[in-house]
């Protein structure tokens, strides 16, 4: 049966689904947004220090330049997700790219640190938008069966604008015709182009129903997760590990987590449902998921400090490194998606994609300052192929999973628990980081000569000798971070090793919500 087409449907195939070339059309939106957000985070890394010294901003603004979009990218990303479920996602994709655009325009022209800090949170409650609303659009548009052949593409876009971030900030920076402030500018056409494509080429039915959003629900989430972000960022710093300070904000995050569950448990709409975790698969993709976040968050940032301390690279040339890791995710993203959808089988990439980024992470333990250029990228390759394989298809693991009612608050749940691994992880290696890199320089040159913290040195100003052991420190530092992570990502094994594989739908979630719905008993 057939319906005459609205002025909204016309492109759309009379059987409801969209055509291969309209999802194509419709996926060049949404990965060019997905883009240009996730390159937010990571486009400042090489730039910060000709930003804070053009600015006037002090050491403690360095680290909340990068945290403050991170911050509020994972605590909106479950709202994004819960109102996917309720509101037109178009129109909400859309939203969130136009508080991408006007973050990323303040940024851009921001006179001190402060405008600076208040337009990074816009723009990261617009990438939290984009993170989550991506991946809910396309298992809307097409079938668990066919999504592998178009999530490969989505990790591999994920994982070059996360690893391609620095190199792109280094470039914008040492090219004297553009400098610092294009590192925020640089998204803006081409956000806007991205929210023109999806007008013209997005085409989902749009349901609707009396809705209430959990707005307390949402409160008590973004402010938990809050705390223990800001906890993570300060401690080993600004305070130990073990102190006062910490015991205060974890418990404070921990209580207000544990009021959002219960108020959660009692909402008639709940921003992330608790029923999604009686689903095995979902739960066991989640500790994954936050797993995979510290590998591929953790090895990004420090690898780059690594080329440019231990090995003596510029920031651009330290940028242009990254680039095997970026080849190894984006090749395996994609080969694995497409076999995925040929042969319907998705575990076996999940356990070897755990399995390869553990022996990434093994083989990263053993870099030092002296290790060869085509050793390291090596590593590096082996470690992006892992994490290629893992990211996305454990999005699809657990989309086929739910019910189609749930995939929005089920996708943005991995995206937030990724994200928020990403950030308490980078910050707790970067402690052990600086932990190490303190003691031995200690005992390099003795507790008096670093006053019990080892600042970041200036290597030009150094000494031949000096920068030797210098050098020498970095390298096994970071070699000591990736031999803490190589266990954490070890985990990853074991949480995908108990996932039970179950066949892929072969309906586009609209038409599993219309399946089910069907099938609903009358009320």
């Amino acid at each position: 049966m057939t319906a005459q087409p609205t002025a909204d449907e016309t492109t759309e195939p009379t059987d409801g689904r969209m055509t291969h070339r309209e999802v194509v059309q419709a996926l060049s939106g949404l990965m060019l947004g997905m883009f240009v957000s996730i390159l937010a985070s990571t486009v400042v890394a090489n730039a910060l220090p000709t930003i804070i010294a053009e600015l006037g901003g002090s050491q403690s603004v360095y680290t909340w330049i990068v945290t403050t979009e991170l911050l509020a990218m994972t605590a909106t990303v479950p709202l994004w997700g819960k109102m996917a479920d309720l509101y037109s996602k178009k129109l909400l994709i859309q939203l969130s790219l136009g508080l991408f655009v006007l973050g990323s325009l303040i940024a851009g022209l921001a006179p001190n640190v402060e405008i600076l800090l208040l337009s990074r949170i816009a723009q990261g409650v617009g990438a939290g938008g984009m993170s989550a609303l991506a991946m809910i659009v396309m298992a809307a548009m097409i079938p668990p069966r066919e999504l592998g052949r178009y999530s490969g593409l989505f990790g591999a876009v994920f994982g070059v604008a996360t690893i391609a971030g620095p190199l792109i900030g280094g470039v914008l920076v040492d090219t004297s015709w553009l400098g610092w402030r294009w590192c925020f500018l640089i998204g803006v056409p081409f956000s806007v182009a991205a929210i023109a494509m999806l007008q013209k080429t997005l085409h989902l039915p749009v349901t609707r129903r009396a809705v209430t959003i959990d707005w307390l629900g949402a409160l008590l989430i973004t402010a938990g997760v809050s705390t223990l972000l800001i906890w993570s960022t300060l401690a080993g710093q600004h305070f130990a590990w073990a102190s006062v300070q910490t015991v205060a904000f974890v418990a404070g995050g921990v209580l207000l987590l544990a009021l959002a569950v219960w108020v959660e448990s009692r909402a008639a709409e709940p921003i992330i449902p608790l029923g999604i975790f009686r689903h095995r698969t979902v739960s066991l993709t989640i500790i994954a998921s936050v797993l995979v976040g510290v590998a591929l968050f953790g090895g990004t940032v420090f690898l780059s400090q690594y080329f440019q301390f231990s090995l003596g690279k510029s920031p651009t040339v330290a940028g242009l490194m990254s680039l095997p890791m970026i080849f190894g995710l984006l090749v395996s993203s994609t080969i694995a998606g497409q076999l995925i959808t040929k042969y319907g089988r998705w575990k076996r990439y999940l356990v070897a994609g755990a399995v390869v980024m553990t022996g990434g992470m093994l083989l990263l333990s053993t870099i030092g300052a002296t290790t060869s250029v085509p050793l390291i990228s090596l590593y590096m390759a082996v470690l992006g192929v892992g994490v290629g394989m893992l990211m996305q298809n454990l999005v699809l693991a657990a989309q086929n999973d739910v019910p189609a009612s749930e995939l929005g608050a089920t996708t943005s749940a991995l995206t937030f628990f990724r994200s928020m691994g990403g950030s308490i992880g980078v910050s707790a290696l970067g402690a052990v980081l600086a932990g190490k890199v303190t003691s031995l320089f200690s005992e390099k040159f003795g507790t008096a000569a670093t006053g019990g913290t080892a600042k970041v040195p200036d290597l030009t100003t150094l000494p031949p000798e000096v920068l030797t052991v210098v050098r020498e420190i970095y390298g096994t530092a970071t070699a000591h971070l990736f031999l803490i992570g190589a266990p954490i990502a070890f985990l990853a094994i074991v949480a995908v090793a108990f996932i039970k594989e179950k066949p892929l739908s072969t309906l586009s979630g609209d038409e599993r919500a219309a399946q089910e719905q069907a099938a609903a008993p009358p009320h």
